[in-house]
């Protein structure tokens, strides 16, 4: 014990300092985490009760082994790539319209079934948008002055409506879709908030599910805690991958079956044109009978950076690798029979798996324990500390997917990004509104209608609202023969 007085953190004389909890110090001691009470002896009562909680909240065996797994993997030689056989991708060019209109229809009869649930990634705040809400808050500047979160709902609320018109014209109950998003520490209570406050546009609220991604520490080059303040663990998020975690911990996995869901559209929150649900994309994907499937867009240029579908060895798993991970020689290949690049399919966070393999996923991961390594500056006790963040992505469930398909879809058609604030060079809130309208604009000539406008119609458009139309459908009878004046919405 110790005999003279010590001085907390602000100065202040206090009484002896006891010393930390003994078992608890020789639980970090096992993980060579005690340097966590390091300043243990400069901490106030209260810091030191919230430090004892704060290691006492951590599940330090699976956390050590996030860290040993993922250092120990960190920089080890991969397999080849090779590019995605042809044969696992439908083609925008090869698809024929009977196909679709068969996916259609097989998509709409198994949302009618209750057998979909849609996954939204929604744990990003908006601060290169120049906001500290939620991606899912902003208002990409279309005449509704609709959030992207609004739109998504509303899509959803249209996807019901035509699913419970494809069976008995439309005379039965309308089966919900079920939406589960996730959030994170930093969204969670400003997301409810939100959908509280604006009544789940249109949705009942027992069928919106929020749930939160999980932090991980973030740690040193050899692998120990960075200490934020002398009585706090810093702490990131752990990737969108983090989805497959949290779903399994809270039980969602379990909630999905006993809804009798077999299949989960997953997608990123912040894409202003996702077809939330899409029955083709979903009819598809029954009908090839794979664990997973993705969207993908053919990359723009070389250089464009996007993440792509590649074969991870002679006859591996489909998965995805980073635009930063790709050699500039095999990002630039041609396929000499097509003239188009060989690496060209992009992924755009669109995916579509079943409940059993999600199930499967969060089980491999959890056992495989290694995350992707962010080397970042990280603020700590000592200023800005080169360290690393742990992360999962998305995408790190291809590799455990027995068979995965890829469908290709038109950019301008279902890609439009809102990640950087208006000014910057591409996928901003202007760019995704103009897409939106470009878009909307063709569905209504189409669809016969005739547009006036005061300024070009390049830097114009209309937008239908989700209620509306889902992806162009059922809009001859509001059209035809009508003249809109761009900008505008049109609704009922």
């Amino acid at each position: 014990m110790r005999e003279l007085a010590t001085e907390n953190m602000n100065g202040a004389s206090s009484s002896p300092t006891p010393p930390p909890p003994q078992a608890l110090l020789e639980r970090l001691k096992d993980y060579g985490q005690e340097d966590a009470f390091a300043f243990w002896d400069q901490l106030s009562a209260d810091q030191q009760n919230f430090l004892i909680q704060e290691i006492e909240s951590l599940d330090l065996p699976r956390i050590d082994r996030m860290i040993h797994c993922s250092l120990q993997s960190h920089g080890l030689p991969t397999a080849a790539i090779e590019p995605v056989p042809e044969g696992c991708v439908s083609t925008v060019e090869d698809r024929k319209l009977e196909d679709r209109e068969r996916w259609w229809n097989m998509g709409l009869k198994a949302i009618s079934d209750g057998k979909l649930a849609v996954l939204l990634l929604s744990g990003g705040q908006g601060t290169r948008l120049g906001s500290s809400d939620p991606k899912g808050c902003f208002n990409i500047g279309l005449p509704s002055g609709k959030s992207l979160f609004q739109l998504q709902a509303e899509r959803i609320i249209c996807l019901q409506r035509l699913a419970t018109q494809s069976i008995n014209e439309g005379s039965g109950n309308i089966v919900p879709i079920h939406w589960y998003i996730m959030t994170s520490p930093f969204t969670d209570e400003t997301t409810r908030t939100f959908f509280e406050y604006h009544k789940y546009f249109g949705l009942k609220s027992d069928q919106v599910t929020f749930f939160s991604q999980g932090t991980i520490p973030c740690v040193s080059k050899d692998g120990r805690f960075i200490m934020e303040s002398p009585c706090k663990v810093a702490k990131a998020p752990d990737g969108n991958g983090g989805v497959y975690s949290a779903l399994k911990h809270s039980g969602l996995l379990e909630d999905m079956s006993m809804r009798g869901v077999k299949y989960l559209d997953c997608y990123g929150v912040d894409n202003a044109l996702v077809r939330v649900g899409d029955p083709t994309f979903l009819g598809y994907f029954i009908d090839k009978g794979v664990a997973s499937a993705a969207k993908v867009v053919r990359k723009a240029y070389p250089q464009e950076k996007v993440g792509v579908f590649v074969r991870r060895g002679k006859g591996g798993p489909v998965t995805v690798v980073e635009y930063s991970e790709l050699d500039q020689s095999l990002a630039s290949e041609i396929n000499q029979g097509t003239g188009r690049l060989r690496y060209c399919w992009s992924n755009v966070c669109l995916h579509m798996f079943t409940l059993d393999f999600l199930n499967q996923v969060a089980n491999g991961l959890e056992k495989d324990s290694i995350y992707h390594l962010a080397e970042k500056k990280i603020p700590s006790i000592h200023g800005q500390t080169l360290g690393y963040k742990l992360e999962q992505f998305i995408f790190d469930a291809f590799p455990y997917a027995p068979s995965t398909a890829l469908f290709e879809v038109l950019r301008e058609e279902e890609f439009a990004p809102v990640k950087n604030a208006n000014g910057s060079n591409f996928d901003t809130p202007d760019s995704a509104r103009l897409l939106v309208l470009r878009l909307h604009t063709r569905w209504v000539v189409a669809a016969g209608g005739f547009l006036t406008h005061s300024v070009p119609l390049y830097s114009t458009g209309v937008e239908v609202s989700p209620l509306v139309s889902y992806a162009g459908e059922n809009l001859e009878a509001i059209c035809r023969g009508r003249t809109f004046h761009a900008p505008c919405e049109i609704t009922f």
